[in-house]
């Protein structure tokens, strides 16, 4: 009865310590950040920031649409992608990319 008794203290115990030690692991990922220009980001990420979908470079030179292996350190994020969406001039899902 009484080694009956210890185990349920003993397991009650590990299961509330364990859900403390989850339950403080949650805590809210930081905010993607924003870079100010292309310049900044080329500093981090040679490439760019691309979608984690996007696998080529869209490029258009007279009017003639072309795809081309993407260059550099490219970050697939996107959530960072899409914090940092206004450097993307060609709506590629690039921004910033080397052509």
């Amino acid at each position: 009865m009484r080694l009956t008794r210890t185990l349920g203290i003993t397991a009650a115990a590990t299961v509330l310590a364990a859900s403390v030690v989850v339950g403080g692991a949650s805590t809210a990922q930081a905010a993607p950040t924003v870079y100010k220009n292309c310049t900044a980001v080329q500093k981090v990420y040679s490439g760019g920031i691309a979608k984690k979908s996007v696998t080529k470079n869209r490029v258009t030179s007279k009017g003639k649409v072309t795809y081309r292996a993407l260059k550099g350190t490219v970050k697939k994020d996107d959530a960072l992608y899409k914090a940092n969406k206004k450097m993307d001039a060609d709506g590629d899902g690039i921004a910033c990319e080397k052509s």
